[in-house]
């Protein structure tokens, strides 16, 4: 099953719409959706090491335009879809600590969220509604997003084949590594 996953995935990844399914994933997970756009960032550019940096580019642009849309759901509407949105991904206790933490650190914790593989649209929805000034917020996204996406491409387009070839023959642990690095994201928010 996850072999086919993984073919599957690596088979999109050189669709003539895998970037624009890129460019949607990216923006959906700043925003609301629970899966990293990581997951086709990193075959992509596996299958198409000399577009590497056009999908980091595309990954970094979507992800803030995503994140702004987040930031308007916290801005706009946290009464009416941000609160659930929080609910369901199980941050309700820690929002609060959220909102109090940007009076302090602000850009601070754009930049950390946007790096790491705690989850986004927490942090994008709690900027909106700290009322973190979107100028602020958007320069912490670009800059944070745009490291996080073009350290995997640089990576992935330095090493090139052997991960690839690596990946294909360890295919279980890479893909355990990646669930835990993600489910650690959410649980390192969750204790907060």
């Amino acid at each position: 099953m996850l072999r086919r996953l993984y073919d599957w995935v690596m088979r999109l990844a050189g669709h003539r719409h895998a970037v624009p399914a890129l460019a949607l994933v990216s923006f959906a997970e700043s925003s609301f959706f629970p899966i990293p756009p990581d997951v086709m960032l990193i075959p992509m550019i596996v299958a198409k090491r000399a577009k590497a940096w056009w999908f980091a580019t595309v990954c970094t642009v979507s992800s803030v335009l995503g994140g702004i849309a987040g930031y308007a759901i916290g801005f706009f509407l946290f009464e009416t879809l941000g609160q659930r949105l929080v609910d369901f991904y199980g941050y309700s206790h820690q929002f609060d600590v959220f909102r109090d933490w940007y009076t302090e650190y602000g850009l601070l914790i754009v930049f950390v969220a946007g790096i790491t593989p705690l989850p986004y649209k927490v942090f994008t929805i709690a900027s909106g509604v700290a009322g973190l000034p979107l100028g602020t917020f958007v320069v912490g996204s670009v800059v944070s997003r745009g490291i996080r996406f073009f350290i995997e491409a640089a990576l992935l387009w330095w090493i090139g084949e052997p991960i690839r070839i690596f990946v294909e023959k360890n295919l279980q642990w890479v893909t355990a590594a990646f669930v835990v690095l993600l489910v650690g994201g959410f649980a390192a928010i969750k204790l907060v």
